[in-house]
C-alpha cells in the first residue's frame, strides 16, 4: 500500500468508533499522523504499522475548546494537512415534540462543530495546501422523518461545504461525502434485527450496506493529490441509493393481482 500521507497530519473528529475509527485506521495506514477527539477515549488506542492515533477529549461544540486543541496539535507537529469532520449523529425524535435544547445540540454537533474545527484549522491548512472532508449523510439530501433536525443540519453541512470551497480556494479544498446506510457496531439500534438488516442490504443496488472502510477509501481519495482539482464536491457513497418505496408498493400490488 502506498503512503500518500507520509509526513502529513490529519484531524478526525469522532474517530474512536464506527466510521470515524475506520477513517483513522486507513489514514494511519497511508502514513498520516492522526489526531482524533471525542467525549470518551477508545478502549484501546488505534495503531497501525507502528503509528498510533493521538486522542484528546474535546467538546467540539465549544469553539474555545476546539481552538485550544488545534493549537496544541500544531505546537506538537507544526502543521495540519487534512481535516475530517466526522463526529455527528442523532437519536430519533419526532419534530412535533423535540425540545429546543435537543434541536440546538443536534445543530451544534452536526453543523456548527464542523465549522468551528474548520475555522480553527484554516490558517494551518492554508499554509500546507490541505483539505477538508465533511462527512454528511443521505439524510441531508432527502427527507429525514424522525430525525428532521439532523437532516437539516446535514443539509446545512453540504451547503457549508460548497461555500467554504469557494471562499477558501485555491489554497484549501473542501469536499463532502454523502454517506448512505452503513454497518457499524450499533447497526441493530439503527436498522433493527439481523434479518431486517439483510432485507435492507438486499434492497440496495450493490446488494449490501456500506462499511466504514468504504467511507475511509473515499476520504483517502479526496485528501490525496489524485483529487487535486476536486473541491466543492458532494461524493455520494451509498451503494447506488435507496429504492423508492412506491416501487415496492407497485410490485406488491402486481403480485397480489396475479395470485
Amino acid at each position: 500500500m502506498g503512503e500518500t500521507g507520509q509526513g502529513k497530519i490529519a484531524i478526525v473528529t469522532g474517530g474512536t468508533r464506527g466510521i470515524g475509527a475506520a477513517i483513522v485506521r486507513r489514514l494511519l495506514a497511508e502514513g498520516y499522523g492522526v489526531a482524533t477527539c471525542g467525549r470518551t477515549p477508545p478502549e484501546q488506542p488505534i495503531a497501525i504499522d507502528g503509528r498510533t492515533a493521538e486522542f484528546e477529549a474535546c467538546d467540539i461544540r465549544d469553539p474555545a475548546a476546539v481552538a485550544t486543541w488545534v493549537e496544541a496539535l500544531v505546537a506538537r507537529h507544526g502543521r495540519i494537512d487534512l481535516v475530517v469532520n466526522n463526529a455527528g449523529g442523532s437519536p430519533q425524535a419526532e419534530a412535533a415534540t423535540a425540545s429546543p435544547r435537543f434541536s440546538e445540540r443536534i445543530l451544534q454537533l452536526n453543523l456548527l462543530a464542523p465549522l468551528h474545527v474548520s475555522q480553527a484549522a484554516y490558517p494551518h491548512l492554508k499554509a500546507s495546501g490541505g483539505s477538508i472532508v465533511n462527512i454528511a449523510s443521505v439524510s441531508g439530501a432527502r427527507p429525514s422523518p424522525d430525525t428532521a433536525i439532523y437532516g437539516a443540519a446535514k443539509a446545512g453541512l453540504l451547503s457549508l461545504t460548497t461555500s467554504l470551497a469557494q471562499e477558501w480556494g485555491p489554497q484549501v479544498r473542501v469536499n463532502a461525502i454523502i454517506v448512505g446506510l452503513i454497518e457499524t457496531e450499533t447497526a441493530e439500534m439503527t436498522y433493527g434485527s439481523a434479518e431486517a438488516q439483510a432485507r435492507i442490504a438486499a434492497s440496495l443496488p450493490l446488494g449490501r450496506m456500506g462499511r466504514g472502510s468504504d467511507i475511509a477509501d473515499a476520504v483517502t481519495f479526496l485528501g490525496s493529490p489524485a483529487a487535486a482539482y476536486i473541491s466543492g464536491a458532494r461524493l455520494e457513497v451509498h451503494g447506488g441509493g435507496e429504492r423508492p418505496l412506491f416501487l415496492e408498493i407497485v410490485k406488491a400490488e402486481a403480485e397480489a393481482a396475479q395470485s
